[in-house]
This record gives structure tokens, C-alpha cells and sequence, in this order.
């Protein structure tokens, strides 16, 4: 096993109001305990540091909504990331959402040290909009990428959405065609999931058909590679040298320490072992255990190692390669020999020499390609 890049992810759990379809680790607050949870977050940084390599190149600082925290907040805990150790030309990505936001506050952020914001937009009509329980309208939307844009941030993000309530392919198009007239460096494009838990999930929209979201896959993928964007994950666009750097160092099964309320964590010792955690969910109860209690950890095995290698490095259009593989699990590649080769031969998997990735007719069906090596990886 070879050390892999090591990034920070840090969660900001509060927001102004729960949209129905969010399963994420989010809670509506009037008021956020701003200074209590910035003591407990470094405190539980200073923790994460101790015997830890700390050469951090890549931050997300994720929610909930962060853009709810003030600029003094975020600029504390950059100069706490800091302390530790930041790489000089680190990515540091904070979310945003249209309406807790302005251009005077992403200005601050960027001054504090992020250089990349991820605006949380999901479409650019009002009637989805409201029908997603967002707080903001399209104009506001747009208002938040001009506000990016002009905010000496190095690059931002759109997160758009598709397969809305009541959405047609016309009106999925006119949200692509929105956002490319913003010309955004990056730009997330995912289809609604319905998920337990939720709002949606106890009372369903209605949602399109199949053959409407197939078709909306087909020529959303055709415009955003007309305009000059390339699609080097499942869900992520991106103009050229603009991918998130954060991300693909989560696909390529990189290391990263995790701060905050239900923050999940990925780490690699010298020693050749590997392990996940996440932090107590509640966020009275992380701020009772003043940010230094892991809740869970977990080892993985050989199995885990295979399996969710794959898992993350398959949502790549790259795909990997073996020496990856090798280097990030310490298992020998020769393992996904027979699994590989009955890919293949289902036209789901290429296999080019030293390299793995999926066809687009798998990646269409990459749940049933991930699940063929866990099955694999346990057998």
C-alpha cells in the first residue's frame, strides 16, 4: 500500500428548513450554537491531527447549509485547518444555498480560504422549486452564481437536478440550457432518488416516466458535451481542469479525516490497515461530547477493501487502473481476475491492459456491476 492524498471533510448539520426529499444528516434550526459547535469542531480536529499525517490537500465543508454560519465562523476554522496543516494551494469547497447567502458574505468566505463554492441551485424553475420545498426562486439562483462568480473564489459549482415532480423533458433541458448560460466551471447533475426517511418518501410526488428520464439522460449528456463539459464521474460535469478534486480523491479511495456532527471518516495507517468511523449523528450530542467522541469504527477486510474499492473508483468514466487498485486496498489485482472477465463478456466492463472501467452500458446498470465484486470480494 502506497499513502494515498488526505483530505477533511467537515459538517455544518444545521439548515433553515428540511427539504422533503433530504436524507442527509440535516436539522432546521431559528438559532445555531455558532461558537459552541466551532469549539467543539476544533477541538475534534486536534483530535483527529494527533499521530495523523496532516498534509491536508483538499477540504468540504458540507451540511446542512454552511452558508448559515457567519464569515468570522469560517474564517475560525480555516485558521484552525491551518495550525494543522493546509497544502498552500489546497481546494477548499463550501456549500451554499440561494437565500442564506450574498455577494458580501462570499467575499468573506473567500478572504477566510475557500477557494470553490457549491451552490445548491437544483433547477431554475420556480414550479420545481416549490415543489422541492426550496426556500429560493430562480432568480435568487442566479443571483447565488453571479455572487460566486465575483466572489475571488478560484471556481464554483451548480447542483442541478432531474427527474423532478411533474417534470418533462422539455423542462429538464431548459435547466441544463439555464445553467450553461452561467457557463459554471463544475457542474453536478443527478437524477431525484426517493429515500427513506423522508418527506417524499411518506407521501410520494409524481414523478416521470421512465422513458422520460431515460430520454432526458440521453440528450441532457448530449448537450453538456456540445457545450464543452465532460462527464468524469456519474453524476459530475465539468469544464476542462475544473473536476473537484475532493471528490475524485473519495472515488479513488483516498484517505480523509471527517470533523462534525454524523461526519463520516476514511484512514489508512502505516502499518497497511484501514478503517472507517463516523461521529454521533445527534448535534446536541456531539456538542455534549465536545467533538472528540467517535460513535462508530470499523475495520475493513479484505472483502470490504475489494468491494468498496470499486464501489467508489467505478463512478469514475476513467475507471482505474490495477496499480491503483493495489496501492489503495494493499490486495493483489490478480483477485478481480474472474470477476472482470464475466463482465466483460456481459459488454459491462472494459478491460484495456493495466486498466478497468465500465461501458456506458454499464454504467447504466452499475449497481449490478459494484454488487458482482462484493459478491466476489466475500466469496
Amino acid at each position: 500500500m502506497r499513502a494515498p492524498q488526505l483530505g477533511l471533510y467537515v459538517h455544518l448539520p444545521w439548515c433553515e428548513r428540511k427539504c422533503p426529499y433530504c436524507d442527509f444528516n440535516s436539522h432546521e434550526a431559528l438559532e445555531i450554537p455558532e461558537t459552541a459547535y466551532l469549539d467543539a469542531l476544533i477541538a475534534d480536529l486536534r483530535e483527529e491531527a494527533k499521530g495523523q499525517r496532516c498534509d491536508i490537500q483538499t477540504v468540504f465543508i458540507g451540511g446542512g447549509t454552511p452558508s448559515l454560519f457567519s464569515v468570522n465562523a469560517i474564517k475560525r476554522l480555516m485558521d484552525a485547518v491551518r495550525s494543522i496543516g493546509l497544502a498552500a494551494d489546497a481546494e477548499v469547497t463550501m456549500e451554499a444555498n440561494p437565500g442564506s447567502t450574498e455577494a458580501a458574505r462570499l467575499e468573506g468566505y473567500a478572504d477566510a480560504g475557500v477557494t470553490r463554492f457549491s451552490l445548491g441551485i437544483q433547477s431554475f424553475d420556480d414550479a420545481c422549486l416549490m415543489a422541492l420545498g426550496r426556500i429560493h426562486d430562480s432568480k435568487m439562483g442566479r443571483e447565488a452564481v453571479a455572487a460566486a462568480r465575483d466572489s475571488g473564489a478560484s471556481s464554483y459549482n451548480i447542483d442541478l437536478m432531474h427527474g423532478l415532480p411533474e417534470q418533462n423533458l422539455e423542462l429538464g433541458l431548459n435547466d441544463i440550457r439555464s445553467a450553461l448560460s452561467l457557463s459554471p466551471p463544475h457542474l453536478s447533475w443527478y437524477q431525484l432518488t426517493i429515500e427513506p426517511n423522508t418527506r417524499f418518501y411518506s407521501n410520494p410526488p409524481r414523478l416521470p416516466a421512465e422513458s422520460i428520464l431515460g430520454s432526458l439522460e440521453e440528450e441532457g449528456a448530449r448537450v453538456l458535451r456540445a457545450a464543452g463539459y465532460h462527464r468524469y464521474e456519474i453524476s459530475a460535469w465539468a469544464q476542462p481542469g475544473q473536476e473537484c478534486q475532493h471528490n475524485l480523491n473519495y472515488w479513488r479511495f483516498g484517505d480523509y479525516m471527517a470533523i462534525g456532527a454524523g461526519a463520516h471518516g476514511k484512514l489508512s495507517t502505516e502499518s497497511g490497515e484501514i478503517f472507517r468511523y463516523a461521529k454521533t449523528r445527534q448535534p446536541e450530542d456531539y456538542l455534549a461530547a465536545g467533538g472528540i467522541k467517535r460513535k462508530a469504527f470499523r475495520a475493513l477486510d479484505e472483502a470490504d477493501r475489494q468491494g468498496e474499492f470499486v464501489l467508489n473508483a467505478l463512478r469514475l468514466s476513467e475507471g482505474f487502473s490495477l496499480d491503483l487498485f493495489e496501492a489503495r486496498t494493499g490486495l493483489n489485482a490478480s483477485r478481480l481476475d474472474t470477476t472482470v472477465r464475466k463482465l466483460v463478456d456481459r459488454g459491462l466492463v472494459q478491460h484495456n491492459q493495466e486498466h478497468i472501467r465500465t461501458t456506458d452500458l454499464g454504467l447504466r446498470f452499475l449497481d449490478d456491476v459494484v454488487a458482482a465484486f462484493f459478491a466476489e470480494g466475500s466469496a
